[in-house]
């Protein structure tokens, strides 16, 4: 457990010592803005219209102007972009040993390499699952600036769970990306595979097999806030689960088995 505490306070200081948590968080925090952005056309197209911009557009896209809405567009953002962000803070993460020529230094520490993995994959689930919450905050604030009609607690609890399980999901089917980022030794494998899985899960999706995929299932499950049943299937989830089991048991065996001379 010692060992454990030290390689995640030694993981965590990397992460507070650079810029990726800053630059992470901006980039993230578009998406309740954006989301926003919506919820004002809606509001006032007529408005939006005279101000040049697409209302028709919005709406095609968005529906009516209500918290129900809003919160669904946050968690189909997240099930989206949350992809391209993960991969981004997993290659980061994971790929630098590689990329900074520190991973026979690391190695060479009396820690056991499950530990130091274990200490990666939690410094990154901690960073992902702590900018979405930011997110969330932040577009539950904007929602009340906006003016959206008042809702319920229990509808906005609703939603709000809605965006948590999806963010659960993201995590799930991102753990390859670990993965890819050591047989690669950097950053680039990653996040190539991460646009990959993005554009097969849209593929997939529309062709009517993305339950089956699990890189399309946390934007189904997203996209049918009312009734996610209706699209997916238990072994979807079931899926999920061994697609993010597998991302930690390979990334384990590669760390264990594969040449780390170089």
């Amino acid at each position: 457990m010692d060992n454990l505490s030290n390689a995640l306070w030694i993981e965590l200081r990397k992460a507070a010592r650079s810029r990726m948590p800053f630059f992470t968080a901006v980039g993230f925090l578009l998406l309740p803005l954006i989301d926003a952005f919506f919820m004002i056309i809606l509001k006032d197209p007529e408005l939006a219209r005279n101000a040049g911009l697409i209302s028709t557009k919005a709406q095609m896209i968005a529906g009516t102007a209500d918290w129900a809405t809003f919160l669904s567009i946050l968690a189909q953002g997240i099930a989206v972009g949350g992809i391209f962000l993960f991969s981004l803070i997993g290659a980061w993460v994971f790929g630098r040993e590689f990329a900074d020529g520190t991973l026979k230094d690391l190695l060479a520490l009396p820690t056991s390499r499950w530990t130091i993995l274990l200490a990666k994959f939690i410094v990154t689930v901690i960073w992902f699952v702590g900018l979405t919450a930011l997110v969330t905050v932040v577009a539950l604030i904007l929602g009340a600036l906006v003016g959206l009609p008042s809702a319920t607690s229990e509808l906005i609890l609703q939603g709000v769970g809605h965006v948590a399980f999806t963010t659960i999901l993201v995590v799930a089917v991102m753990t390859p990306v670990a993965f890819f980022a050591s047989i690669g030794r950097g950053y680039l494998l990653p996040l190539g595979v991460a646009i990959l899985f993005v554009l097969f899960a849209n593929v997939l999706a529309v062709a009517g097999w993305g339950g089956y995929f699990p890189w399309a299932v946390p934007a189904l499950y997203a996209g049918a806030a009312g009734d996610p049943d209706a699209i997916l299937e238990p072994a979807s989830y079931w899926i999920v689960f061994l697609t993010g089991l597998a991302g930690i048991v390979g990334t384990h065996l590669w760390w264990n088995f594969a040449d780390q001379s170089h």
